[in-house]
């Protein structure tokens, strides 16, 4: 079974990005972390119903990477995009059995590759040349080491926003190949060949709020 795990918004400027989630969101992130020899660095913001998201941005402490940042970080396009302001670009998905899930989905995630921090273990899919099957819309596949006890939403603190619902927009093509996601939410998928793209719809302290 795959389940909703978290959201992820890009950004060039990790400061600068949590600005403006702030501004919209009306809540403050929680320090993440660095990700060595990925060139990347995060914050978290708890959604709630084992749901988070993550804010990422390059790190400018370190140096630039043998291969692409994740999430298109690197990518022309996607860094134009992100010049004008943070994006939704990418979602993930855990799996309790992670080898048997990606026998199962109808399209390539990427390799399995393990990672850590601090106490934290994870499996994380992760696609050749930084860019997500998709583009983006199709889910990274991911496998937390660690009892749920010990996920990021049981550390994070509950900053009053909540996720209320994702869409995914785009092609047949992409449609076709979703993959059954369990959420804590309404997950709707969405044909659309000129308006691709992810959103979400959040309930925060200052009304709801929407991410894309």
């Amino acid at each position: 079974m795959l389940e909703l795990d978290h959201l992820v918004v890009a950004c060039l400027d990790l400061d600068d990005g949590e600005a403006w989630l702030r501004e919209r969101l009306g809540a403050p992130l929680t320090p993440g972390g660095t990700h060595p020899g990925w060139g990347t660095h995060n914050r978290l913001m708890q959604l709630g119903g084992g749901v988070y998201l993550e804010l990422i941005a390059p790190d400018p402490s370190q140096p630039d990477p043998a291969t692409p940042r994740p999430f298109m970080l690197d990518d022309g396009a996607m860094r134009a995009r992100l010049k004008r302001r943070p994006h939704l670009v990418h979602w993930l998905v855990r799996a309790d059995d992670l080898e048997r899930e990606l026998r199962g989905l109808g399209y390539l995630p990427g390799a399995v590759t393990p990672m850590t921090r601090g106490a934290l273990r994870w499996r994380i899919t992760v696609p050749t040349g930084g860019r997500p099957a998709g583009d983006g819309l199709l889910p990274s596949v991911i496998r937390w080491d660690v009892p749920m006890a010990e996920h990021p939403t049981a550390r994070l603190p509950d900053a009053g926003v909540r996720l209320a619902g994702l869409a995914v927009r785009g092609p047949r093509a992409i449609v076709e190949r979703r993959p059954t996601v369990t959420a804590p939410v309404p997950l709707e998928w969405v044909e659309s060949r000129d308006d691709a793209g992810l959103s979400a719809t959040l309930d925060t302290p200052a009304g709801r709020a929407t991410l894309d």
